[in-house]
């Protein structure tokens, strides 16, 4: 199933927010302005918006456009463009390959390790999880609770224990049992945020001290929170050498403009995003897939 069956509440909020647009018989300046102000309710940002329209009507001039579909399906094809032509695999190399996910409290990041721990054991890797958040015990069980799916085993510390010490064991285990990947969870709150950020860039240096290589360092933002997601991802972003971003709970999310403004202002691509509560729920992100699920009116929720 792709991600056009499964953006309901983003696709029902887009169509309801271009409705007037879609009603208007002509392309006028109120045209244009209704559309902004969709593309503006959507979260995709003001300066992406502004760039985005400005291209649009570019185009639209071009090619003699003089009917909303077509003014549509232009905005269409340049979204695609503008999210298109990025590497969004997630890089295995070196044994073993650690992978770090950072991001705030709450935002579904121990949950998007537990899935993707048993996507990827599923697909024949071994992995190893680490549960770095050591300030929240319920983390580490609820880490526990998916590598019992995945048949992984899990290297924990005591609560309150250096991240830093509890993943470079994860990958020292993994390495001596010649284990593919490390799965690493980290903190979401410290006592200050320029203490969480101090432990996020001693975590990182960490981890590749020993036999490890850190290949994806991949920063998880909850939808919903639009574009108070874009300022915690430029802080963590500065910190943690972010190589891809994970967008959880984008099928309750009204703000499906998020992706663009995320990749656009950031350059970091967004990898993955979170559609449900299931395995099968973290899902490659697609363009294509994506805008067109935005874009159909027609599709059952």
């Amino acid at each position: 199933m792709g991600l056009r069956s499964r953006l309901g509440r983003a696709r029902d909020a887009w169509s309801s927010q271009l409705a007037s647009v879609r009603a208007s018989e002509v392309v006028d300046e109120r045209t244009w302005q209704d559309l902004g102000d969709a593309l503006l309710l959507a979260d995709v940002g003001v300066a992406t918006v502004d760039e985005l329209l400005t291209v649009v009507r570019q185009r639209v001039g071009r090619d003699g456009v003089d009917d909303v579909d077509g003014v549509l399906g232009i905005l269409k094809a340049v979204l695609v463009d503008r999210l298109g032509g990025v590497d969004r695999s997630l890089a295995l190399g070196g044994q073993p390959s650690v992978w770090l996910f950072v991001g705030v409290n709450g935002v579904g990041k121990t949950t998007t390790i537990g899935k993707l721990g048993v996507r990827e054991a599923a697909q024949g890797l071994s992995v190893v999880f680490a549960a770095g958040d050591t300030f929240r015990a319920a983390a580490a069980d609820q880490l526990v609770t998916w590598a019992d799916r995945a048949g992984a085993p899990v290297v924990r510390g005591a609560e309150g224990a250096d991240p830093g010490s509890v993943v470079f064991d994860a990958v020292e285990h993994a390495a001596s049992r010649g284990a593919d990947l490390v799965l690493a969870d980290t903190a979401g709150r410290v006592h200050t945020k320029s203490n969480l950020m101090d432990e996020l860039a001693k975590v990182r240096r960490v981890a590749e001290k020993g036999s490890g290589t850190v290949t994806e360092s991949l920063l998880v933002i909850d939808a919903t929170t639009g574009q108070n997601g874009l300022v915690q991802a430029r802080q963590f972003a500065e910190v943690a050498d972010v190589t891809g971003i994970v967008l959880t709970k984008l099928d309750g999310s009204a703000r499906g403009g998020i992706v663009v403004a995320v990749q656009d202002d950031l350059g970091i691509p967004v990898k993955l995003v979170g559609v449900g509560e299931g395995v099968d729920d973290l899902v490659e992100f697609d363009p294509v897939d994506f805008v067109e699920a935005l874009f159909a009116v027609d599709v059952a929720a």
